[in-house]
């Protein structure tokens, strides 16, 4: 087994001959100082083990959705979409996020609540999964114009496994009704 520690986490990562996959992750932030929030997360993602070539979008601000629909009283939200190449299993891509959601004071008390950090697995490669723990691609993100837009940004040739090109997902969500 290698071991390999990346400044901030301690965890032992057996490296396997797999190739590296394409990750997308979904940023967001509506609690706080949301810019920094994201800038830290970023860096964060950069430094993780078995991850290389992060690149960012830039942020957007969008409305906070909440389970009733989009609610202009809650504070706004700050969103990003990083795209990186690694060699992690989803599952341990997966808890890393949430490791950092935690150090950044993510509580989980209703579901879509107000947050301090926000980190979403979009999409792993081309793999589609239906597990109770990790569903991919996102099954929301096709309908998420504020992971779109940064993405598209970043990637124009972007694809949502099983959904289509991320420009045409975008144009059918303008649209809708």
């Amino acid at each position: 087994m290698n071991r390999r520690l990346a400044e901030g986490f301690s965890a032992d990562i057996t490296r396997t001959e797999h190739p590296a996959v394409r990750a997308v992750v979904a940023l967001g932030a509506n609690l706080g100082d949301r810019a920094a929030t994201l800038d830290a997360a970023i860096s964060e993602l950069e430094r993780l083990p078995l991850v290389d070539a992060v690149r960012a979008s830039a942020a957007v601000e969008s409305v906070a959705v909440k389970p009733d629909g989009p609610d202009a009283d809650a504070p706004a939200y700050l969103n990003a979409v990083a795209i990186l190449t690694t060699r992690l299993a989803p599952s341990v891509l997966l808890a890393f996020l949430q490791a950092i959601e935690a150090r950044h004071g993510r509580e989980r008390r209703e579901r879509w609540g107000d947050r301090t950090l926000d980190l979403d697995l979009i999409a792993y490669g081309e793999v589609v999964s239906s597990d109770a723990v990790l569903t991919l691609p996102h099954p929301r993100a096709a309908e998420r114009d504020f992971v779109l837009v940064p993405w598209l940004s970043i990637d124009p040739d972007a694809e949502l496994p099983g959904r289509g090109r991320v420009d045409e997902l975008i144009a059918r969500l303008g649209d809708a009704p």
